[in-house]
């Protein structure tokens, strides 16, 4: 997790920023290492508090809004036809998309605000927001203010460790954001031997 820092160190707000964003699109490089290393670099005299949680809050929405504008622009009727077609590997058919579709529209926005404090689920969370036609000031606020709370809690951890914390972030949330990743895999891998359309 080393090069993490080193892109934090020389980049600043702008390289927490570009890391959330790169990792709503490619989970292995985690915010659970990413925004406490941004703390400790806080707590060192690098950034701002304030910038470095900001930081990591505008590239996660960077990512989240472009998720949810393509969701959004291809619409439930469309994505059913894609299912159709590759429902296989996604482990899905028309009834779950079914499933969730109600499931957003009775309670979409607190999906939202509470999916982006979970990790594998913050991100493609944007997804049946955008299928089921959330409203965008509804997905902006919810969305930014989960990411906010997520983003804050993970920057404030490091923050505190101070500059002790380095070592410790390596050696703990390294090891269980991959661990996390590595039970999320095995799940879909479980789920892609089962699964049988409905």
């Amino acid at each position: 997790m080393s090069w993490i820092a080193d892109v934090i160190g020389n980049g600043g707000i702008a390289g927490v920023a570009a890391l959330t964003l790169i990792e709503t699109f490619f989970p292995p490089i985690p915010s659970e290492v990413v925004m406490p290393l941004a703390g400790v670099a806080a707590a060192r005299g690098d950034m701002p508090i304030a910038g470095a949680i900001f930081g990591g809050v505008a590239g996660s929405m960077g990512g989240n809004i472009a998720f949810f504008a393509l969701a959004r622009r291809l619409g439930v009727e469309r994505f059913e036809a894609w299912i159709d077609r590759h429902g296989r590997w996604l482990t899905l058919d028309r009834a779950s998309v079914e499933r969730v579709r109600h499931w957003f529209e009775r309670a979409g926005p607190w999906v939202v605000g509470a999916g982006r404090c979970v990790p594998g689920v913050r991100s493609i969370v944007s997804i049946p927001a955008g299928m089921v036609g959330m409203r965008w000031p509804a997905f902006l606020a919810w969305s930014t203010l989960g990411t906010t709370v997520w983003t804050s809690a993970l920057t404030l951890a490091g923050y505190r460790l101070g500059k002790s914390a380095l070592p410790q972030i390596e050696q703990w949330l390294g090891p269980v954001s991959y661990g996390v990743i590595g039970i999320a895999l095995a799940t879909y891998l479980f789920r892609l031997a089962t699964w049988r359309k409905a």
